[in-house]
């Protein structure tokens, strides 16, 4: 019997508005290619999906600040390549997309996806608790009163407070600790295979990969919804 529900947060449960992928067309388009966001948003779902991988072999934030820059270059230059924008042999406009991603960065905050009230606000009704399992090392209460959800998260895991980041299994141990349930009384549902699906099935829970966009055709070894919406059916 499932008891207590978690979630990762980033493009799980909130996104950046502007959408990354409307910055990065935006980006495109100064520097004279046309990009539509829906092909950059999936060159941006490919790159992602290697940045995790690349978190998880070493914690990107626990490098130097050179090592950290190659791999946010890295990032750019798989989103370009994808797009059609190679930049092995153009270093000037790697930079110049790289200058200006960051100078429109600032302007970005995070947005709720639509899916994701009514799911809690179900789940509730139904006594589930609810947990929030993140990488990002900050207070998250100021964010989820702004946000609304904090009548219905019983409780935030950061990487910064339990001192490693998914996939390990202490900040899974940690979120089970505070719900007070067993691995098979939880579920965990996240965007990142690598991350939360065998963060989650490391510890003896089940994880759900959300995939809003069909993206992730290549998984077949565990549930995939599209909507938190079909929460409903793994309870």
């Amino acid at each position: 019997m499932i008891k207590a529900v978690f979630f990762d947060w980033f493009n799980t449960l909130a996104r950046y508005e502007p959408a990354r992928e409307e910055t990065a067309s935006r980006v495109l388009k100064e520097l004279g290619y046309d990009i539509p966001p829906d092909k950059v948003r999936f060159a941006i779902s490919l790159a992602d999906r290697a940045w995790f991988e690349e978190n998880t072999r070493s914690p990107v934030r626990a490098r130097n600040a050179e090592e950290q820059q190659r791999v946010y270059a890295r990032y750019q230059q798989t989103v370009l390549k994808e797009v059609g924008v190679d930049t092995a042999n153009n270093p000037e406009l790697l930079r110049k997309v790289l200058a200006r991603q960051q100078a429109l960065s600032a302007a970005m905050h995070f947005v709720l996806f639509d899916d994701v009230l009514p799911a809690v606000n179900d789940l509730k009704e139904r006594q589930m608790v609810l947990g929030v399992l993140t990488n990002l090392d900050q207070d998250m209460a100021p964010l989820s009163r702004g946000l609304g959800l904090d009548k219905y998260v019983d409780f935030f895991v950061t990487s910064g407070e339990i001192g490693v980041d998914k996939p390990k299994a202490p900040i899974f141990q940690a979120a089970m600790k505070r719900a007070k349930v067993s691995a098979a009384e939880a579920i965990h549902v996240g965007d990142q295979y690598s991350v939360d699906v065998l963060g989650a099935r490391g510890v003896g829970m089940e994880g759900l990969l959300l995939d809003r966009f069909d993206y992730a055709t290549d998984i077949t070894d565990c549930p995939r919804l599209h909507s938190l919406s079909e929460l409903v059916n793994y309870l």
